[in-house]
């Protein structure tokens, strides 16, 4: 009984390992494969034999769990019967309840040990384990040579004549998905006070380009100023001077009719009349993205675009700068001011204008405060959360996180104080 313990216990075993590599490596990050492979090195040289044709790696590892699987139902068989039901007499043939009992038993041992719990370990630490494990596993792969041979030839001959397909090969494409896990993997050992290379937070801005829709990028409604089309040219003058905005927004009757914006430029040239300076803007929706906004706004030589609800009515403004600082960061200019307010009080304690984004405040502070499609601001997590505006001085727990609000008006929160609880 000991030795078929042992047996049973090795092909459990490399049952495991078998299954726990095949998972690794459909999991594992193409990018950081193709980098390792590139190194000085055994792991590197193995990992790179592996992997070349990622068939026969595939083939030799489906043909090692099946040769474990085979074993351990043989043995496992017997045992079970040994210590359930020694009575029974091993040369007259078993009934259908017994057959069912070892089966029973059989699988589900298998399928915790040598499939779900490997899998699982396999699948999260994929990159390390395929590559530390390539030596065992490059063993593997040469001594089942002949086998896998075989039935890499069978299934690439009726691939070829029925499917018209091509022998497998590794792919070297790798999807932006692939390379901001690779990036996001590398950058998270590193200390929260380190800064960014600016190059790598380019290069990460522009992977999440063309998931950003235009909601997350706009100005908002309430910080829109526009005038009505009747106004004087003086008057306009004026609150060019004072809002120090180069494009101002045109309206009939009120914003949620505008009909184009004038340019600061325009003002000092010769015109017939002021409609004739008037420009038109394109009009979008809040869940179109900003890459085609941006390729809109190109063909169209425009540099606004006004963001419209689902009801016609005006949601926001968005500009061709709105978009560029989405990737390349802050773009300030002469009329720029830094309006929101941003302190760090003391240790876990902060004072926020409630406007600043949630994704900024993670990425500058790291407080990690819930991400969602429902809100882009602080002020907005802190309303969505609390399903209506609180008071001036009110004190909200929300997670881990306490807000006392410092400045609120009837529509909006403006400032409030954020304290990480512990």
């Amino acid at each position: 009984m000991t030795s078929q313990l042992v047996v049973i216990v090795i092909s459990i075993f490399f049952s495991a390992f078998f299954s726990g590599m095949e998972i690794a490596f459909i999991s594992s990050n193409k990018i950081y494969l193709e980098i390792e492979k590139k190194q000085l090195g055994v792991f590197s040289f193995l990992l790179k034999k592996i992997t070349k044709k990622p068939s026969k790696f595939i083939a030799t590892m489906l043909l090692g769990n099946n040769v474990a699987l085979v074993i351990y139902g043989i043995y496992s068989g017997q045992l079970i019967l040994d210590l359930l039901f020694p009575y029974l007499n091993p040369l007259e043939s078993l009934e259908f309840l017994y057959i069912f009992y070892q089966t029973l038993i059989s699988t589900l041992v298998i399928l915790i040990t040598a499939e779900f719990l490997p899998k699982v370990l396999f699948q999260i630490y994929a990159n390390n384990l395929l590559k530390f494990l390539s030596l065992p596993a490059y063993f593997f792969y040469v001594v089942l040579t002949p086998i896998t041979f075989i039935l890499n030839f069978i299934s690439d001959s009726v691939l070829g004549n029925y499917f018209k397909t091509k022998k497998d090969e590794m792919r070297v494409v790798f999807s932006k998905d692939e390379l901001g896990d690779y990036i996001n993997e590398e950058l998270g050992n590193e200390s929260i006070d380190n800064n960014i290379d600016s190059e790598i937070q380019i290069f990460q801005n522009a992977l999440e380009f063309s998931k950003v829709r235009a909601r997350e990028v706009m100005v908002p409604r309430t910080e829109i100023i526009s005038v009505d089309r009747y106004i004087k040219p003086n008057e306009l003058n004026k609150i060019f001077i004072q809002t120090g905005l180069s494009k101002i927004l045109i309206h009939r009757e009120n914003i949620d009719n505008i009909v184009g914006h004038v340019s600061l430029m325009d003002m000092f040239k010769e015109y017939k009349n002021f409609k004739s300076i008037i420009k038109p803007v394109e009009y979008i929706p809040e869940s179109m993205f900003i890459n085609d906004i941006l390729n809109l706004l190109t063909k169209n030589r425009k540099n606004i675009a006004l963001v419209i609800d689902e009801y016609g009515g005006t949601s926001g403004i968005i500009t061709k700068e709105d978009i560029i600082e989405e990737l390349f960061g802050e773009i300030e200019d002469e009329h720029d001011s830094p309006n929101f307010l941003e302190n760090k009080l003391k240790e876990n304690l902060f004072l926020f204008s409630a406007r600043l984004e949630v994704g900024y405040l993670n990425d500058q502070y790291k407080l990690d405060i819930p991400v969602s499609d429902q809100y882009e601001t602080l002020g907005g997590f802190i309303v969505h959360r609390n399903q209506d505006i609180p008071l001036i001085k009110e004190v909200l727990k929300i997670d881990q996180f306490e807000f006392k609000i410092k400045e609120v008006s009837n529509t909006k929160i403006e400032t409030v104080e954020l304290k990480v609880l512990n």
